[in-house]
């Protein structure tokens, strides 16, 4: 599963990675340690309208037939076998798919009886694109509330000593096929709901300190005292 990752990356290098178009973000801050429920950065294109659009979504998908929002909390993540499948996922995987922005993830092994936090990145340290889904919900006063979904699938051989699952992370040249809306067939989509290759990622245990989410700054990145052979990681530039 996805359920804690960071985004440091600035607003407006993103859009260059992305080529999109910022829709609405004043004052975004970089964070280190994003928990369920927050405001997180996606990518995604609407019918009718050219290009990308960059926009901030809710973590935890609420479907649009939800009497109750607080399904939400439950669906931060979609497994990528059942999702084109499943009522809660299966009309924006048809018609709503985007990428949700990040620059690394974290995930917890299991250590006698702790969990000790390690992040995974890329080793060229750009930003990862997780396959995603985002719905638009009306509450009941009429204001709309979008929210989103990470895909997962299978662990690959760097994960899995971790977690059985990570987040689908998508190629560049996949993204254009992704968000395409004019594109339904999941025979086309699911192929690219694949491990991303091992070699290509790096990962190296930190601070416990990530176990709260109240903690949020560097000293989340930092390798852990055990770890202390570990490389620092590069700090990208901060959002705004």
């Amino acid at each position: 599963m996805c359920g804690r990752y960071t985004l440091t990356t600035s607003v407006r290098s993103l859009a260059d990675i992305l080529q999109a178009i910022e829709v609405d973000l004043p004052g975004v801050q970089p964070h280190f340690n994003i928990p369920p429920s927050a405001q997180v950065l996606a990518v995604r294109r609407l019918p009718g309208h050219e290009g990308r659009q960059l926009v901030p979504l809710q973590w935890g998908l609420i479907p649009a037939w939800a009497k109750d929002p607080a399904i939400g909390n439950r669906l931060i993540n979609a497994r990528a076998e059942t999702a084109p499948d499943k009522p809660s996922f299966r009309d924006a995987f048809r018609r709503r798919r985007c990428l949700v922005l990040a620059d690394s993830f974290f995930e917890w092994k299991k250590q006698g009886g702790k969990k000790e936090p390690y992040l995974l990145r890329l080793r060229d340290s750009r930003p990862l694109a997780f396959a995603g889904l985002w719905e638009r919900w009306q509450s009941p006063d009429e204001r709309a509330v979008e929210t989103c979904t990470i895909l997962t699938t299978e662990a690959n051989e760097l994960v899995r000593p971790l977690h059985n699952r990570m987040p689908a992370i998508l190629e560049p040249g996949d993204y254009e096929r992704w968000l395409d809306p004019g594109l339904q067939d999941k025979e086309k989509l699911v192929p690219l709901l694949h491990p991303f290759p091992a070699e290509k990622m790096t990962a190296y245990p930190v601070s416990q300190l990530v176990n709260d989410p109240r903690h949020d700054d560097a000293k989340c990145l930092e390798p852990s005292e055990k770890d202390e052979a570990a490389p620092a990681t590069e700090t990208q530039q901060l959002l705004f």
